[in-house]
């Protein structure tokens, strides 16, 4: 069941947003080469625990505060001590937060020091595909016209595009009804109606659009190896507008 949300409830996650939003800008500059996976998670829940927040985790039992994915691995990448990032690698981080019972929801795709001209590419695509699917999310349009603008972006490049994990709904859960892929696929097709709140988050592969999950039991990667990016906003549909809670200035 979709919960269209109030005007309290979304002031609500907007706050949250914005204290996400104000955490990337804060831990972002820190992030280099040599630091590890779990001095990334350190970063995040430091910051959001000396602001009133707490993880929203995307399934209760995750061993983080944030889903750190390096290179390959799309998402739900597992904090490592024994992980360090390098010169030349894609680090997507993503954060969800709960403020007062007020969730936010944010990725981004991180270009370590000098990257490959071809990965800048596909960091500079996901940003452009998560662009056009905000754009498409407006009152009047379906669900579908989302996906239906991401893979138009990512396809138009060569890109694959996961289509096994999407978007969701959110703000007062993690995960909420309606899920939004992207790709154009068959489920259901709501229309975009005033009061939703959304998680658009393209996952965009350099090769395949195939994914499988790693021995860890949590962590996506790419099935031939190849380097993934992952973007992400919150946002909330009003009549006239959709506005991107999770907007770093």
């Amino acid at each position: 069941m979709i919960r269209l949300k109030n005007d309290i409830q979304i002031e609500g996650i907007r706050k949250s947003c914005r204290l996400l939003a104000e955490m990337y800008k804060n831990i972002i500059p820190q992030v280099v080469a040599g630091m590890s996976t779990k001095d990334i998670d350190d970063l995040c829940l430091e910051y959001m625990q000396a602001h009133g927040g707490k993880p929203a985790w995307y399934r209760e039992n995750f061993p983080g505060a944030a889903c750190v994915s390096v290179n390959n691995e799309v998402i739900h990448g597992v904090p490592s001590k024994k992980r360090k990032i390098k010169e030349g690698d894609l680090v997507s981080i993503d954060v969800g937060i709960d403020l007062n019972g007020y969730i936010s929801d944010s990725a981004v795709t991180l270009m370590i020091g000098k990257v490959k001209p071809e990965y800048q590419k596909l960091v500079e695509v996901t940003r452009q595909c998560l662009a056009a699917g905000i754009e498409a999310c407006k009152v009047g349009n379906r669900i579908r016209d989302i996906g239906a603008a991401v893979s138009a972006v990512a396809e138009a490049a060569g890109y694959g595009v996961v289509y096994e994990y999407c978007g969701h709904g959110g703000g007062l859960e993690v995960h909420e009804d309606p899920s939004v892929p992207n790709v154009v696929g068959r489920g259901p097709n709501p229309r975009i109606q005033p009061g939703m709140v959304l998680a658009i988050e393209p996952m965009i592969n350099f090769g395949v659009p195939d994914v499988e999950l790693a021995e860890d039991g949590w962590t996506v990667l790419t099935t031939d190896g190849k380097f993934s990016a992952h973007e992400e906003h919150t946002v909330a549909v009003f009549r006239d507008h959709t506005e991107i809670l999770t907007l770093r200035d």
